[in-house]
Protein backbone atom coordinates (compact mmCIF):
# COMPACT_ATOMS: atom_id res chain seq x y z
CA UNK A 1 0.00 0.00 0.00
CA UNK A 2 1.33 3.43 -0.96
CA UNK A 3 1.44 5.98 1.83
CA UNK A 4 0.92 9.69 1.18
CA UNK A 5 4.26 11.41 1.68
CA UNK A 6 4.09 14.32 4.09
CA UNK A 7 5.14 17.62 2.54
CA UNK A 8 8.47 18.85 3.91
CA UNK A 9 8.48 22.25 5.57
CA UNK A 10 10.17 24.61 3.09
CA UNK A 11 12.53 27.08 4.78
CA UNK A 12 13.04 29.98 2.39
CA UNK A 13 14.38 33.17 3.95
CA UNK A 14 16.35 34.61 1.06
CA UNK A 15 16.48 38.35 0.45
CA UNK A 16 14.41 38.24 -2.73
CA UNK A 17 11.94 35.58 -1.56
CA UNK A 18 8.99 37.88 -0.62
CA UNK A 19 9.07 39.61 -4.03
CA UNK A 20 9.87 36.41 -5.92
CA UNK A 21 6.95 34.56 -4.34
CA UNK A 22 4.50 37.27 -5.47
CA UNK A 23 5.91 37.21 -9.00
CA UNK A 24 5.75 33.41 -9.23
CA UNK A 25 2.15 33.28 -7.98
CA UNK A 26 1.22 36.04 -10.46
CA UNK A 27 2.80 34.12 -13.33
CA UNK A 28 1.38 30.75 -12.24
CA UNK A 29 -2.16 32.11 -12.07
CA UNK A 30 -1.84 33.31 -15.67
CA UNK A 31 -0.22 30.24 -17.20
CA UNK A 32 -2.27 28.66 -20.03
CA UNK A 33 -4.10 25.48 -19.02
CA UNK A 34 -1.96 23.37 -21.34
CA UNK A 35 1.24 24.33 -19.49
CA UNK A 36 2.17 21.70 -16.89
CA UNK A 37 4.75 21.55 -14.11
CA UNK A 38 6.70 18.91 -16.05
CA UNK A 39 6.88 21.25 -19.04
CA UNK A 40 8.29 24.00 -16.84
CA UNK A 41 10.85 21.58 -15.36
CA UNK A 42 11.93 20.88 -18.95
CA UNK A 43 12.17 24.64 -19.59
CA UNK A 44 14.51 24.92 -16.59
CA UNK A 45 16.67 22.13 -18.05
CA UNK A 46 16.79 23.89 -21.43
CA UNK A 47 17.84 27.07 -19.60
CA UNK A 48 20.80 25.20 -18.08
CA UNK A 49 21.84 24.03 -21.56
CA UNK A 50 21.54 27.58 -22.93
CA UNK A 51 23.67 28.93 -20.10
CA UNK A 52 26.38 26.29 -20.61
CA UNK A 53 26.36 26.97 -24.37
CA UNK A 54 26.82 30.69 -23.79
CA UNK A 55 29.79 30.08 -21.51
CA UNK A 56 31.40 27.72 -24.03
CA UNK A 57 30.91 30.21 -26.89
CA UNK A 58 32.43 32.99 -24.79
CA UNK A 59 35.79 31.52 -25.85
CA UNK A 60 35.03 33.11 -29.24
CA UNK A 61 33.64 36.39 -27.93
CA UNK A 62 32.88 37.47 -24.36
CA UNK A 63 29.56 38.93 -25.49
CA UNK A 64 28.24 35.37 -25.74
CA UNK A 65 27.91 35.73 -21.96
CA UNK A 66 24.63 37.50 -22.74
CA UNK A 67 23.39 34.08 -23.88
CA UNK A 68 24.44 32.68 -20.50
CA UNK A 69 22.49 35.46 -18.76
CA UNK A 70 19.44 34.56 -20.85
CA UNK A 71 19.93 30.89 -19.96
CA UNK A 72 20.02 31.78 -16.27
CA UNK A 73 16.70 33.62 -16.65
CA UNK A 74 15.13 30.68 -18.52
CA UNK A 75 16.43 28.29 -15.87
CA UNK A 76 14.97 30.47 -13.10
CA UNK A 77 11.63 30.70 -14.91
CA UNK A 78 11.23 26.95 -15.34
CA UNK A 79 12.89 25.76 -12.14
CA UNK A 80 11.09 28.22 -9.86
CA UNK A 81 7.69 28.20 -11.53
CA UNK A 82 7.10 24.44 -11.83
CA UNK A 83 6.40 23.99 -8.11
CA UNK A 84 4.49 27.28 -7.85
CA UNK A 85 2.20 26.21 -10.68
CA UNK A 86 1.41 22.91 -8.92
CA UNK A 87 0.68 24.70 -5.64
CA UNK A 88 -1.56 27.32 -7.28
CA UNK A 89 -3.52 24.62 -9.12
CA UNK A 90 -3.51 22.26 -6.10
CA UNK A 91 -2.03 19.52 -8.27
CA UNK A 92 1.03 18.71 -6.14
CA UNK A 93 2.44 15.19 -6.51
CA UNK A 94 4.61 15.13 -3.41
CA UNK A 95 6.57 11.93 -4.06
CA UNK A 96 6.86 12.25 -7.85
CA UNK A 97 7.49 16.00 -7.66
CA UNK A 98 10.26 15.61 -5.09
CA UNK A 99 11.91 12.86 -7.15
CA UNK A 100 11.80 14.75 -10.45
CA UNK A 101 12.55 18.23 -9.13
CA UNK A 102 15.67 17.41 -7.17
CA UNK A 103 17.11 14.95 -9.67
CA UNK A 104 16.72 17.52 -12.44
CA UNK A 105 18.26 20.15 -10.13
CA UNK A 106 21.41 18.03 -9.83
CA UNK A 107 21.53 17.52 -13.62
CA UNK A 108 21.00 21.24 -14.26
CA UNK A 109 23.69 22.36 -11.84
CA UNK A 110 26.17 19.83 -13.21
CA UNK A 111 25.59 21.12 -16.74
CA UNK A 112 25.88 24.73 -15.59
CA UNK A 113 29.12 24.24 -13.64
CA UNK A 114 30.68 22.31 -16.54
CA UNK A 115 29.63 25.16 -18.83
CA UNK A 116 31.35 27.68 -16.56
CA UNK A 117 34.48 25.50 -16.59
CA UNK A 118 34.45 25.46 -20.40
CA UNK A 119 34.57 29.27 -20.50
CA UNK A 120 37.81 31.29 -20.62
CA UNK A 121 36.89 32.90 -17.30
CA UNK A 122 37.37 30.04 -14.85
CA UNK A 123 39.56 26.96 -14.75
CA UNK A 124 37.63 23.70 -15.01
CA UNK A 125 39.31 22.43 -11.80
CA UNK A 126 37.88 25.32 -9.78
CA UNK A 127 34.48 24.95 -11.44
CA UNK A 128 34.45 21.29 -10.36
CA UNK A 129 35.48 22.31 -6.83
CA UNK A 130 32.44 24.60 -6.74
CA UNK A 131 30.24 21.79 -8.09
CA UNK A 132 31.47 19.39 -5.40
CA UNK A 133 30.67 21.98 -2.73
CA UNK A 134 27.17 22.44 -4.17
CA UNK A 135 26.55 18.68 -4.23
CA UNK A 136 27.79 18.36 -0.62
CA UNK A 137 25.27 20.97 0.52
CA UNK A 138 22.52 19.39 -1.60
CA UNK A 139 23.08 15.98 -0.01
CA UNK A 140 22.99 17.58 3.43
CA UNK A 141 19.69 19.32 2.61
CA UNK A 142 18.15 16.05 1.37
CA UNK A 143 19.29 14.17 4.49
CA UNK A 144 17.77 16.87 6.69
CA UNK A 145 14.58 16.74 4.64
CA UNK A 146 14.30 12.99 5.25
CA UNK A 147 15.18 13.07 8.96
CA UNK A 148 13.72 16.39 10.07
CA UNK A 149 11.04 17.06 7.46
CA UNK A 150 12.63 20.42 6.60
CA UNK A 151 13.78 21.57 3.18
CA UNK A 152 16.15 24.50 3.66
CA UNK A 153 16.35 26.52 0.45
CA UNK A 154 18.44 29.49 1.58
CA UNK A 155 21.39 30.28 3.81
CA UNK A 156 22.21 33.70 5.32
CA UNK A 157 19.65 35.34 3.07
CA UNK A 158 21.05 33.72 -0.08
CA UNK A 159 19.23 31.18 -2.22
CA UNK A 160 19.37 29.95 -5.84
CA UNK A 161 17.76 33.13 -7.18
CA UNK A 162 20.31 35.37 -5.48
CA UNK A 163 23.17 33.27 -6.82
CA UNK A 164 21.72 33.44 -10.35
CA UNK A 165 21.43 37.22 -10.08
CA UNK A 166 24.99 37.56 -8.79
CA UNK A 167 26.24 35.42 -11.68
CA UNK A 168 24.41 37.64 -14.19
CA UNK A 169 26.03 40.71 -12.63
CA UNK A 170 29.46 39.05 -12.79
CA UNK A 171 28.89 38.17 -16.46
CA UNK A 172 28.00 41.75 -17.34
CA UNK A 173 31.02 43.10 -15.46
CA UNK A 174 33.35 40.73 -17.33
CA UNK A 175 31.92 41.83 -20.68
CA UNK A 176 32.24 45.56 -20.09
CA UNK A 177 35.21 45.93 -17.73
CA UNK A 178 38.08 44.55 -19.87
CA UNK A 179 40.72 44.07 -17.16
CA UNK A 180 38.43 41.73 -15.22
CA UNK A 181 38.70 39.12 -17.97
CA UNK A 182 42.34 39.71 -18.94
CA UNK A 183 43.96 39.86 -15.49
CA UNK A 184 45.72 36.57 -14.76
CA UNK A 185 48.21 35.47 -12.14
CA UNK A 186 50.30 32.25 -12.28
CA UNK A 187 50.19 29.96 -9.26
CA UNK A 188 51.21 26.38 -8.51
CA UNK A 189 48.90 24.04 -6.64
CA UNK A 190 49.74 20.39 -5.92
CA UNK A 191 52.59 20.54 -8.47
CA UNK A 192 50.23 21.86 -11.16
CA UNK A 193 50.62 25.29 -12.74
CA UNK A 194 47.53 27.46 -13.17
CA UNK A 195 46.81 30.89 -14.58
CA UNK A 196 44.32 32.30 -12.09
CA UNK A 197 41.87 35.02 -13.06
CA UNK A 198 39.38 36.97 -11.00
CA UNK A 199 36.55 34.60 -11.92
CA UNK A 200 38.60 31.73 -10.47
CA UNK A 201 38.76 33.55 -7.13
CA UNK A 202 35.01 34.11 -7.28
CA UNK A 203 34.41 30.39 -8.00
CA UNK A 204 36.68 29.28 -5.15
CA UNK A 205 35.16 31.87 -2.82
CA UNK A 206 31.64 30.68 -3.64
CA UNK A 207 32.70 27.06 -3.05
CA UNK A 208 34.25 27.90 0.32
CA UNK A 209 31.12 29.82 1.31
CA UNK A 210 28.94 26.83 0.44
CA UNK A 211 31.24 24.49 2.38
CA UNK A 212 31.01 26.87 5.35
CA UNK A 213 27.20 26.64 5.22
CA UNK A 214 27.52 22.85 5.03
CA UNK A 215 29.85 22.58 8.03
CA UNK A 216 27.88 25.06 10.11
CA UNK A 217 24.69 23.12 9.49
CA UNK A 218 26.40 19.79 10.12
CA UNK A 219 27.74 20.71 13.56
CA UNK A 220 24.49 22.45 14.54
CA UNK A 221 22.30 19.53 13.54
CA UNK A 222 24.70 16.97 14.99
CA UNK A 223 23.80 18.32 18.44
CA UNK A 224 20.09 18.22 17.57
CA UNK A 225 20.17 14.60 16.37
CA UNK A 226 22.36 13.50 19.30
CA UNK A 227 19.76 14.96 21.67
CA UNK A 228 16.74 13.28 20.09
CA UNK A 229 18.62 10.01 19.56
CA UNK A 230 20.91 9.59 22.61
CA UNK A 231 23.28 6.62 23.07
CA UNK A 232 21.66 3.46 24.33
CA UNK A 233 22.71 2.15 27.74
CA UNK A 234 25.15 -0.67 27.29
CA UNK A 235 24.94 -3.61 29.63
Amino acid sequence: MNEEKKQANRIQTSILNPLEKKVLVYLAERMPAWVTSDMLTLVGFIGALIMATGYSLSNLNLHWLWLSCFGLFVNWFGDSLDGSLARVRHTQRKTYGFFIDHNVDVINETIMFIGVGCSPLVNMSFAMFALIAYLMLSIYVYIDCHLKGEMRLSYSGLGPTEFRLMLIIVNICFMYIPWLSTWKKPITLFHNDFMIGLFDYIAVGAALLIIFFYLRGFFRDRKYYAKIDPPKNQE
